[in-house]
């Protein structure tokens, strides 16, 4: 009897040892996304992904075209470095983003912010986000309308780096959050859906 109640302690306590690694596992593997829902459940802002988050790389005249398959869904094959990048439209004007759904925020280049009709003084650049390469200023400002392909959505936040902080503008979460779908499919199809 004694050996029975010894082994089902040692199961038991082995099944709780082997929960604490899952959550632990867990936690380092969907950290960012675990910290993005923890500041979101608690109405908090995450800055934008610091510029040396992103390697970097050429800037190419080509791009992942964004295929509508039906009205309002869109599908982004990923590019041959894995990212998707699309051309958007900011403010009725074309820039090319890259989806980002790491980055709370989209998070426009200056010379992109620019591009959109958006400028913005030393003065604005309010707000602070802690990266790689040091602390960041960014200038916060709302989007009238930022479309891909057939969806648009209005009213988009955002945020504005300082000059050549940023190597690419970002299509964050404040654009993403607000669309009914994003899925992952298998071949690298990033599909969209407002």
């Amino acid at each position: 009897m004694a050996s029975s109640s010894v082994l089902r302690f040692a199961l038991r306590e082995a099944c709780n040892w082997l929960v604490v690694a899952g959550c632990m596992v867990g936690t380092v593997v969907y950290f960012e996304e675990l910290k993005g829902v923890a500041a979101w459940s608690m109405g908090l802002q995450v800055p934008p992904p610091a510029a040396s988050a992103i390697a970097p790389r050429k800037q190419s005249k080509t791009h992942v075209a964004a295929s509508a398959s039906a009205s309002g869904i869109v599908e982004l094959r990923a590019g041959s470095y894995g990212h998707f990048e699309a051309n958007a439209q900011l403010n009725g004007r074309t820039i090319q983003v890259m989806v980002d759904t790491g980055a709370s925020l989209v998070a426009l280049t200056y010379e992109d912010a620019e591009r959109a009709g958006i400028f913005v003084r030393n003065s604005d650049f309010t707000h602070r986000s802690q990266t790689a390469n040091g602390i960041a200023k960014f200038a916060p400002v709302m989007l009238d309308r930022v479309s891909i392909g057939d969806i648009t959505v209005r009213n988009v936040q955002a945020a504005v780096s300082e000059r050549g902080k940023l190597q690419t503008s970002l299509l964050g979460m404040s654009f993403l959050g607000k669309l009914s779908r994003t899925e992952m499919r298998k071949g690298g199809v990033l599909v969209l859906q407002e």
